[in-house]
């Protein structure tokens, strides 16, 4: 595991950093082998940022955008990541359709959604049942209870280990959301937090030992790059 932390002044600064980390990692990711696969997160946070994407000149035909969770809502609902994003970001540069790639809230039932996302990720990357593929960047927040993407305090998608994408459960509403295992094979993972509201949870999460079923955020162990805003790392 390799884990860097980073505070930064204020939001416009966290902003500013982790947009030339994406621009990065995209630099590194067409270099290495022709395109560059990013998993985008939901949230506040994260919206100045696609925003300033969209205002980049890159070659969006060798970006591929997926998404690291989602609620079980149509794209058109307010409070959904794809509608989100697109309307920040996507729907305002020349990327191909077929390089987005939504994770599907129109099945009856939201098991059969994340088997059907799971399958389209093992096509993508090539991948057999039980491997896991490596995106080049997976977005992530955290929220005041320490849960990251879908996976929240107690529930049963933290046990999921054998799968790419899984069912997570907030007040009896489902999403569907990437499992901890699948985040932690990315090349990259970045963490976005700001705001005091944060600070427990940041605390307990970065804390050399505790519990992550409480703190799911725990369980990401893989190339992680903390960008903190410093109102949610000092007490």
């Amino acid at each position: 595991m390799q884990r860097n932390i980073e505070i930064l002044p204020d939001r416009s600064a966290l902003i500013t950093k982790v947009l030339s980390c994406v621009l990065e990692a995209y630099e590194r990711s067409i270099e290495a082998h022709g395109q560059f696969t990013i998993a985008v997160a939901g949230g506040g946070t994260p919206r100045p940022l696609y925003e300033a994407l969209a205002e980049q000149s890159l070659d969006w035909s060798k970006v591929h955008v997926f998404w690291g969770d989602e609620r079980y809502v149509p794209s058109t609902d307010p409070q959904s990541n794809e509608g989100m994003v697109r309307k920040a970001w996507l729907d305002r540069v020349s990327i191909p359709s077929e390089n987005i790639h939504p994770m599907p809230t129109n099945y009856p039932d939201p098991a059969t959604a994340a088997q059907s996302y799971e399958a389209e990720l093992q096509s993508f990357f090539g991948k057999e049942q039980g491997e896991f593929p490596s995106l080049d960047l997976i977005l992530l927040g955290i929220g005041d209870d320490g849960h990251t993407a879908s996976l929240f305090p107690g529930t049963d998608a933290l046990k999921v280990f054998d799968r790419l994408i899984t069912v997570g459960k907030k007040d009896d509403r489902p999403r569907i959301t990437f499992t901890a295992p699948l985040i932690n094979q990315a090349k990259e993972i970045m963490f976005l937090v700001e705001g005091s509201a944060k600070t427990k949870a940041l605390q307990a999460i970065l804390a050399e030992s505790g519990d992550s079923n409480i703190y799911p955020s725990r369980l990401i162990q893989g190339n992680v790059t903390w960008l903190i805003e410093r109102s949610a790392w000092e007490p």
